[in-house]
């Protein structure tokens, strides 16, 4: 079984940063993507950030130049750090793992969710 284990988040003011991680745990095979998503109240859950683990990050339009995220290789963790926090950018933040279990066999993995508040 793959567990996510979410670290971060938290209350900033406006142009502050934040910092969360999120590590993969469990019996798998390999990782092909781990990432980020948000979700706001009343609006639908979107994505943030990947990193596949092949090569190569992708990120949502809003928060290029604003956050990078970034991998562990050996801990099986991904970093999301998040500067010129804004607060549109409050929502719950779920990490989401795409991992294959074995040879052949992939699976979408979420996290807990952890609440990042940009607030004055």
């Amino acid at each position: 079984q793959v567990q996510l284990v979410e670290s971060g988040g938290g209350l900033v003011q406006p142009g502050g940063s934040l910092r969360l991680s999120c590590a993969a745990s469990g019996s798998f095979f390999r990782i092909i993507a781990m990432g980020w998503y948000r979700q706001a109240p009343g609006k639908q859950r979107e994505l943030v950030a990947t990193y596949n683990w092949g090569g190569g990050t992708n990120y949502e339009d809003s928060v290029k130049g604003r956050f990078t995220i970034s991998r562990d290789n050996a801990k099986n963790m991904v970093h999301l750090q998040m500067n010129s926090l804004k607060p549109e950018d409050t929502a719950v933040y779920y990490c989401n793992a795409r991992i294959y279990t074995d040879f052949t066999i992939w699976n979408d993995y979420w996290g807990q969710g952890t609440q990042v508040t940009v607030s004055s």
